[in-house]
């Protein structure tokens, strides 16, 4: 019997498809690897007001769900009010009542979530997947009984996980919870990145989609400097640097709750589909950059006590009143004047709170022993962030001559461990940013 004759054409299809085959299999688990997703996975998504500001946006999250759904992951949906929704909310309250009851206010504010996870959950429904809605008291996601700013206690999720086990998609409302006393509360805002994070550790879920207008973090604001990159990965850390110092990406209580619990983190686009940055502990990012990222806040001022005197406790009675009044104080730096008795003290405050603190301060200037005061809002707080930074040195050094040749002054100066942080006057924010930028090799190519 003759052996069949090969085809050389048959071979060379059936290899090319074969590596085809092979190509596209790796480039699945490099992206499994990547986000930490396996054959089946547990996924919170949360998706901002933007996200849901209408109908039409509500359906479009509807099918970013339903791509998670049909790739086999077990999916919970927490969603924001629609975009404006809740400072209409807010006016109304304020309307009626300039001092009014906490309690009432959490109960009004709170109604806005409820309208977008009812509308998506119908949106699920009739595209044939299993869904539910859930209002914060009704999970129960039990808080304090600060209405207005609640914190988290703890969440019960056995109903929760049941359903989900059973194929069934939880959207949930944001943003609320459930007093101990059994009335609505409201965590601030924002509020719902943090209930999202929050129920992403409860339930165990391997990541927590946080949707935005962004599609990433980015290694400084893209608006002032073309050449920022998205980053892949950034750790809680510098994260957590970032959102306090003006990244509006996250919120800086979502951050703290995902680091303390070590929950993964993506930040992406509602609106494109594509990879964003992924928040993740320190351990799985293999080689850290010296610097990750460059924030400024221009929401900075600076008070300067001058001619104080130079005595112990005399930063106590300077700062002391000011805490007890809910001032918060950043920067801190004191100098020696001219009389070897005095020393002038230097300190930034939020541009916010600059009025109630030179009030403060004046009321006790005697006290205190300063001969004049002096401030100043427009400065703004520019700090270079990177966990890299516990491993190299010179940073700082680097930021100090690239300034100088610009010829920026820093007015005052403040370090941790992962980060730099200068202050300027205002109007070189963009100068000093995509100087420093440069500088660290930050630059995209």
């Amino acid at each position: 019997m003759r052996r069949p004759r090969c085809n050389p054409h048959d071979l060379l299809v059936s290899f090319r498809e074969l590596l085809i085959r092979s190509d596209s299999q790796d480039t699945q688990r490099r992206g499994e690897e990547r986000f930490g997703i396996g054959n089946m996975a547990r996924i919170v998504q949360k998706f901002g007001g933007t996200s849901v500001a209408d109908t039409d946006r509500i359906k479009a999250v509807a099918v970013k769900v339903k791509r998670e759904v049909d790739a086999g992951h077990e999916v919970a949906v927490l969603l924001s009010a629609m975009s404006g929704v809740t400072n209409q909310l807010v006016g109304f309250v304020d309307e009626v009542s300039t001092l009014y009851d906490a309690r009432e206010y959490d109960t009004v504010v709170s109604t806005g979530e409820q309208v977008t996870v009812g509308l998506l959950a119908l949106v699920l429904q009739g595209m044939g997947i299993q869904s539910r809605s859930w209002l914060g008291w009704q999970v129960p996601i039990h808080t304090d009984n600060i209405h207005g700013k609640a914190r988290i206690e703890r969440i019960e999720t056995d109903e929760l996980d049941r359903r989900m086990k059973l194929g069934e998609v939880p959207v949930i409302a944001g943003f609320q919870g459930l007093a101990p006393e059994g009335r609505i509360t409201t965590l601030g805002r924002g509020g719902t990145d943090t209930s999202a994070v929050a129920l992403a550790a409860a339930l165990g879920a391997e990541r927590c989609d946080i949707y935005t207008d962004v599609d990433g973090v980015y290694t400084t604001d893209p608006r002032i400097v073309p050449k920022a990159r998205k980053l892949d990965r950034i750790t809680y850390e510098e994260m957590l640097e970032m959102a306090s110092l003006g990244a509006k990406v996250l919120q800086t209580r979502a951050v703290e709750m995902a680091m303390k619990h070590r929950q993964r983190v993506q930040v992406l686009s509602s609106f494109e589909d594509q990879p964003g940055t992924l928040v993740v502990d320190e351990d799985e990012i293999v080689e850290q950059e010296l610097v990750s990222g460059i924030a400024y806040s221009r929401d900075e001022a600076k008070i300067t006590l001058v001619r104080v005197r130079d005595k112990p406790g005399v930063a106590a009675s300077i700062f002391g009143p000011l805490s007890e009044a809910n001032i918060n104080v950043d920067m801190i730096v004191q100098s020696v004047s001219g009389d070897v008795d005095s020393t002038d003290m230097t300190f930034t405050v939020t541009e916010n709170d600059l009025a109630r603190a030179v009030e403060n301060l004046k009321e006790r200037q005697d006290d205190i022993g300063c001969e004049d005061i002096l401030y100043d809002s427009g400065v703004v707080k520019v700090s270079v962030i990177g966990v890299g930074m516990r491993s190299h040195a010179g940073v700082a050094q680097t930021m100090f001559a690239t300034l100088a040749e610009k010829g920026i002054n820093i007015q005052v100066i403040s370090t941790s461990e992962i980060k730099v942080s200068v202050l300027i006057d205002e109007e070189y924010t963009e100068l000093a940013l995509r100087a420093l930028h440069t500088a660290y090799g930050l630059d995209a190519e």
